[in-house]
């Protein structure tokens, strides 16, 4: 049954499925479809898959012009009906893995779609889970389900780990100039996925196990998380000390060797820093092992918004009659995605002290969401001078910051733009 999907997969005749439409699953399928393959894009969100099928693309890695191009092609198309699995060769899973309460996993999307391939599962089908989880998944909860209704691996199908990496909005490395980890359950599940993905990817990483992809995934991301919180308490203790944070790292990134610098700022957003190394730490605590770092770089990062807001605060009194226009809601700079974003955290922190706060972000033109219900004020040399502080969370680059120096009373500079700037107005975060 193998030698026939390698077949599928060298000629490009197979027919792949890719559970969940994201950030992660719609440039995943993309790629394939450019490369020939035709690609089934399975979705519970009716609007993501209008969307796809009238060709308009709802992602910022993916345009709608590239979209169209597969589109029209008729290598991607796009379904509610998980039925449609029974008629494929491959499917990637590519949907969310949440965090409920205590840092447990939330483990309902991924079991919902496993239980969709198992109920429609043609034989021989390879299954790649490429939505992040704890060590462990793939081999305890995934194959299992497979196992309990009389499906025997390398047999009536393949399974494999093989972790997203993708950063939304990078330019420099998209999703194929990203080398590709995978770990197979088995030998035969591994070598099946790693041919698949170097049809897209030119650098395949092939580990010993599904567990050890999983694990990866996760130590990438702790590395992350870690090192953010651990220059998040710097920039804290060199506040106290009257030190320049930014001009200690920049010192310290001339070191050739033994430094890779990170910078400070409100938090961690999105979905995978905020949540992937709590699945590790979730994992570890119930191996019997605390993860001290992970608990503790997510509780300072966590704290991020609250001691801006009290810095923030003491630079304006009475705070009960402050106005601040907050510079950017989103989670990164240029990426139009609000996910976890500390920005709406650090306006809540405001509003929860009754100051009245405002934002502007070129790319996003309101806010509903939670208890905030906000529209992005339009920018001038008028409506700068009304706000007692401007606070930039966000570095967008189609923000005048001339402008915004040139008429605010104070500027709380959290991203370092005005780095060359001697002005007594601007206090560095």
């Amino acid at each position: 049954m193998s030698s026939a999907l390698k077949k599928k997969i060298v000629t490009r005749k197979a027919k792949i499925a890719v559970i969940g439409l994201g950030y992660v699953g719609l440039p995943i399928a993309y790629y394939f479809a450019q490369k020939g393959f035709a690609i089934l894009g399975l979705d519970t969100d009716e609007d993501r898959v209008a969307k796809i099928n009238q060709k308009k693309s709802y992602i910022l890695d993916i345009s709608s012009r590239r979209l169209a191009d597969v589109v029209n092609k008729k290598k991607f198309s796009a379904s509610t009906d998980f039925k449609l699995i029974n008629t494929v060769d491959i499917v990637i899973i590519c949907v969310p893995t949440p965090l409920k309460r205590k840092y447990t996993p939330d483990m309902s999307f991924i079991m919902d779609a496993v239980r969709s391939i198992r109920t429609n599962l043609k034989k021989g089908t390879l299954i790649v889970l490429e939505s992040t989880t704890y060590p462990g998944t793939t081999e305890e909860q995934i194959k299992p389900a497979f196992d309990r209704k009389g499906f025997t691996i390398d047999k009536d199908y393949y399974l494999a780990f093989s972790p997203e990496r993708i950063d939304p909005g990078n330019k420099k490395y998209d999703v194929v100039d990203i080398p590709k980890i995978v770990g197979g359950v088995t030998e035969k599940s591994a070598r099946l996925t790693a041919m698949l993905y170097k049809k897209i990817i030119k650098d395949i990483h092939v580990v010993a196990s599904a567990r050890a992809a999983e694990m990866t995934k996760l130590l990438e991301n702790s590395f992350r998380i870690i090192n953010i919180g651990w220059i998040n308490e710097v920039a804290q203790m060199c506040h106290k000390m009257d030190i320049d944070v930014w001009e200690v790292i920049d010192a310290a990134k001339t070191k050739p060797f033994g430094f890779m610098p990170f910078y400070p700022g409100l938090g961690v957003g999105g979905h995978c820093i905020p949540d992937d190394p709590l699945y590790l730490y979730w994992k570890a605590k119930h191996s019997g092992f605390s993860s001290r770092f992970i608990k503790l770089s997510a509780d300072i990062n966590h704290s991020m918004p609250q001691y801006a807001a009290q810095r923030i605060t003491k630079l304006i009194r009475p705070k009960t009659k402050a106005k601040i226009l907050i510079i950017g809601v989103t989670y990164k700079k240029d990426v139009r995605d609000l996910r976890k974003s500390p920005a709406l955290t650090l306006i809540e922190e405001f509003r929860r002290d009754k100051v009245c706060v405002d934002y502007h972000d070129p790319i996003i033109p309101y806010l509903d969401i939670g208890t905030i219900d906000l529209q992005s004020v339009k920018l001038s040399s008028a409506s700068i001078k009304k706000y007692d502080c401007v606070v930039i969370a966000v570095d967008h680059t189609r923000v005048n910051y001339a402008m915004i120096r040139k008429n605010a009373r104070k500027i709380f500079d959290i991203r370092n733009v005005y780095k060359d700037c001697a002005d007594k107005k601007i206090i560095k975060f």
